[in-house]
C-alpha cells in the first residue's frame, strides 16, 4: 500500500530483495511498466492493459505459468491412486527459521524428502522406490508464519533389480522391473513418518548449529548459550510433530488446482480482500476448526504489510521440487517404464478418469463501472504498493507509434468483432525500472 509502505520500511527495515519486491509490487499494472490499449473494430470497445511486474510474490501475477504448470503435472499422472502429505514444522521454530529462511526452508525440503523416500523403501512398508512432488507455503489462514511442505505422492513405487544408493536401495536378485501398490486408502504410517521427519530434521539443526551456521538475535538470543539450545532441542525432541498423510478427496487432480493458487505466488489472492478504511484491512479466511467457515479478520495496515512480506522467499529459493521417480533427470524414462509396467500405454490415464489440460489462462481487463473502481482500487492499495509518488510523478517511457494491430481474439462484449491494438508503450528495462522513483524508507 502507497500510505504504508513507507510506515512499514521505517519500523521494520528489510534486505534488498524484500525492498526489490514491494518495488515491483508497487509499479505491478501501472501506466510506468507500459502496456497497450485495444479497441473492437465493431462494437469499439476500448481497453487498457499495463504489463504486470511478473515478480514470483505477486498476487496478481503467474497466471499462465500457473497454467503451464498444472498441465505439466497432469500430463505426469499415474493411472494409481494419489496420497497428499504435509510435513509442518513446529510453532517453536518459527523465529528461528525467519532469521535462516534458506537454511531452514531448504532442511524442511530435504528432511521430508528422505522420510518419505526411505520409509517407502522399507520392505516392513512399500519396499519400493517412490516419486514425490513438494510444494513449500510458509503462510496459514491469518497470514502468521507457518512453514509446511505439501507434497503429491503417488500410491506405490519402481522396484528395481541393480542397487542404487542411499535410502532408494532395492533388493538385489529381482528378476525385472517391477510395480509395487500400497494398499487401498492407506499409505504409510503417519506416526513412523512424524517420528523420522522429526528426527532427521533436528539432527540437521544441530549439525547446523555445530558448524557455526546459526545466527541468534532478538527472541532467539538465549539459543546462543548451549546449554539453552541443548534444552529447545530436548523439548523439540519430546513434542509431537504434524504430519498428515490421506488419500486425496477428488483424486490427485483437486490437489494439484489447490496448490496453483500458492505455485507462483504468496500468501493470498486479491479475492480475500474485503475493505481498507481507517488505516485497517479486512480479509477472509478459512476456519478449520469450525468447520472450515468463512470469517473476516481486520488487521493494522502495517501490520498487514509486515505479514505479507515475512512470506517473501529469498532470492533464487526453489519452492517446487521433484524426488525419487519424478526427479526431474531422466523422469520421462522412468514414467514410461511405470506406465508399461502398469499396462496403461504410451498415455498418462489420470486417476479420476476426466481430468484435462486447463485452457490458456488470459487475464482480461472489465469494462469499468462504479462498483468495478472500487474493487480495482481496493485490490490495488492491498496488493501491496508502496510508491509515494502519485501516477503523474512516475518516469514515462516512450511510447510506440499509434497503429492498428489485429490481435486474434474476439471481443469479450460484442464476441462478434476482434480487437486491435490502436497504441502500445514498451516495458522498461531492469535498470529503467531501478530508476522509476518509488519511496524507500530504508
Amino acid at each position: 500500500m502507497r500510505q504504508y509502505g513507507a510506515a512499514f520500511l521505517e519500523r521494520w527495515p528489510q534486505c534488498p530483495q524484500v525492498r526489490q519486491t514491494l518495488r515491483d509490487l508497487a509499479l505491478c499494472r501501472t501506466p510506468a511498466l507500459g502496456g497497450h490499449v485495444t479497441q473492437c473494430d465493431h462494437c469499439g470497445q476500448v481497453r487498457y492493459h499495463y504489463h504486470s511486474c511478473g515478480n514470483r510474490s505477486c498476487p496478481q501475477c503467474g497466471g499462465t505459468k500457473r497454467a503451464a504448470w498444472l498441465a505439466r503435472c497432469q500430463a505426469d499422472l499415474l493411472p494409481v491412486p494419489y496420497f497428499h502429505g504435509v510435513f509442518t514444522l513446529p510453532h517453536e521454530l518459527s523465529a528461528l527459521a525467519l532469521g535462516h529462511r534458506e537454511l531452514m526452508y531448504r532442511l524442511l525440503f530435504d528432511s521430508a524428502k528422505e522420510t518419505l523416500l526411505e520409509v517407502a523403501a522399507d520392505p516392513k512398508y512399500l519396499g519400493a522406490r517412490i516419486g514425490v512432488l513438494m510444494v513449500l507455503h510458509t503462510w496459514g489462514q491469518k497470514l502468521d508464519h507457518h512453514p509446511h511442505v505439501h507434497c503429491v505422492v503417488p500410491g506405490g513405487g519402481l522396484v528395481i533389480a541393480e542397487k542404487t544408493a542411499g535410502a532408494a536401495a532395492t533388493v538385489l536378485g529381482d528378476p525385472a522391473p517391477r510395480w509395487v501398490s500400497c494398499r487401498p486408502n492407506w499409505f504409510l504410517p503417519v506416526k513412523v513418518l512424524s517420528r523420522v521427519f522429526r528426527g532427521k530434521y533436528l539432527a540437521a539443526l544441530r549439525a547446523a548449529y555445530q558448524a557455526g551456521q546459526l545466527q541468534f538475535a532478538g527472541s532467539t538470543w538465549p539459543l546462543a548459550d548451549p546449554t539453552a539450545w541443548a534444552t529447545r532441542v530436548r523439548a523439540l525432541y519430546q513434542k509431537e510433530w504434524v504430519v498428515y498423510a490421506k488419500e486425496p478427496f477428488g483424486g490427485p487432480e483437486q490437489v494439484l488446482k489447490y496448490l496453483t493458487g500458492y505455485t507462483h505466488r504468496v500468501a493470498l489472492s486479491n479475492h480475500r480482500l474485503v475493505k481498507l478504511q481507517d488505516d485497517q484491512v479486512t480479509f477472509t479466511w478459512k476456519d478449520s476448526a469450525d468447520g472450515c467457515r468463512r470469517k473476516e479478520m481486520t488487521l493494522d495496515a502495517v501490520e498487514f504489510v509486515r505479514r505479507f512480506a515475512v512470506h517473501i522467499v529469498p532470492k533464487g529459493l526453489v519452492r517446487i521440487r521433484h524426488y525419487g521417480l519424478l526427479a526431474h533427470r531422466d523422469r520421462g524414462q522412468r514414467l514410461a517404464l511405470c506406465r508399461s509396467l502398469l499396462a496403461a500405454g504410451a498415455e498418462p490415464v489420470p486417476a479420476s478418469q476426466t481430468a484435462s489440460a486447463p485452457p490458456p489462462f488470459r487475464v482480461e481487463p472489465q469494462p469499468v463501472s462504479s462498483s468495478g473502481i472500487r474493487v480495482c482500487v481496493l485490490a490495488v492499495l492491498v496488493s501491496l504498493v508502496i510508491g509515494s509518488a502519485d501516477l503523474a510523478s512516475l518516469v514515462s517511457f516512450p511510447a510506440g507509434e499509434p497503429a492498428a494491430v489485429l490481435v486474434p481474439e474476439r471481443c469479450p462484449d460484442c464476441r462478434v468483432g476482434h480487437l486491435q491494438t490502436i497504441w502500445q508503450a514498451g516495458r522498461p528495462g531492469r535498470i529503467e525500472r531501478q530508476r522509476i522513483p518509488i519511496l524507500d524508507s530504508s
